[in-house]
């Protein structure tokens, strides 16, 4: 394993769900130094022009529906980033999005050197300590979230796919359980910022509702060593940041930040996550620290997202 993220240069990389939050900026960092290829369904105006536009060709698929045929199969390396949330109970759906979707890329892409699939914290049981950290061997359940009720179900299925995937095809895979996310173009932290912005109340769980947010410029800098460490039967770790914080706490700094005062009204929801920091053990000693602490990358998504 790596002590230090070290770059990623000549590959040819296909990265899924291209026009997603985590995948955009993340292509268009490793555009500088590798033929990228991003593909999506691009079904909204002007998406496979932003594409071309960062240096990454833009490969039109549906992975549901499992027809790769379009899509060249000699790439070293796989970003499956795609993923499936959706309202509703349609099991049947979100596991042919996320779970058999996985098995047709990794099937398409097995003689790639490594494969990054990205899952999700939402895999682990809920645990009634809010401050739990979560390790990549903690019991695995159904949160059921409301916005999208088959999603960790999902996941879970599309974990073991790729498992399988890994040992039959003897592709080298990493699993990585994303954590909260978040940058100039999106992710947990931002939208907050954002409802504080607008004079808004930010709605949360419960309190305190505990993260391990990660900035977009260390998920950047961290895919290359995580690709670097897949391995057969697949490695599995949690991609997170460093530090715990909570909802409570990037909110009131977020107001600060922003002159503003920050309200956050606590809902709680039965079922779900109490908190969600994760024990980045295997991560650190796969990628070394983060680069940036949440304040900083915080600062800066305002600073981006809010210039005035």
């Amino acid at each position: 394993m790596l002590s230090q993220p070290t770059p990623l240069t000549g590959a040819k990389i296909l990265i899924t769900g291209i026009t997603g939050q985590i995948a955009f900026p993340l292509a268009q960092f490793l555009a500088e130094d590798n033929d990228v290829w991003g593909l999506a369904r691009f079904g909204d105006a002007g998406s496979r022009q932003q594409v071309e536009a960062i240096g990454v060709t833009p490969v039109q698929c549906d992975l549901a529906a499992g027809d790769l045929s379009g899509v060249p199969d000699d790439f070293t390396h796989v970003l499956h980033l795609a993923a499936f949330q959706g309202p509703g109970n349609d099991f049947d759906v979100a596991l042919r999005a996320n779970a058999e979707a996985t098995g047709f890329v990794l099937m398409h892409c097995r003689t790639a050197q490594a494969a990054l699939v990205m899952s999700t914290h939402s895999v682990y049981k809920p645990h009634p300590d809010p401050r739990h950290a979560y390790r990549e061997t903690d019991p695995m359940g159904d949160v059921n979230p409301q916005h999208s009720p088959t999603y960790s179900v999902a996941k879970i299925g599309q974990e073991a796919v790729a498992r399988f995937c890994s040992r039959a095809f003897g592709l080298p895979v990493t699993i990585a359980r994303m954590n909260a996310a978040y940058g100039p173009r999106g992710g947990l932290p931002a939208l907050h910022a954002d409802a504080i912005a607008a004079g808004d109340p930010v709605w949360t769980r419960w309190g305190p509702c505990m993260y391990s947010p990660i900035y977009q410029d260390d998920i950047n800098t961290q895919a290359a060593a995580l690709l670097a460490a897949a391995t057969t039967p697949a490695t599995i770790v949690n991609w997170a940041g460093d530090e715990a914080v909570s909802v409570q706490e990037w909110s009131a700094y977020a107001g600060e930040l922003l002159g503003r005062t920050a309200e956050v009204v606590v809902r709680p929801v039965e079922g779900t996550l109490r908190g969600s920091v994760a024990d980045v053990t295997r991560r650190l000693a796969i990628t070394g620290p983060c680069a940036v602490g949440w304040r900083e990358g915080l600062r800066r998504t305002i600073a981006a997202r809010h210039p005035r």
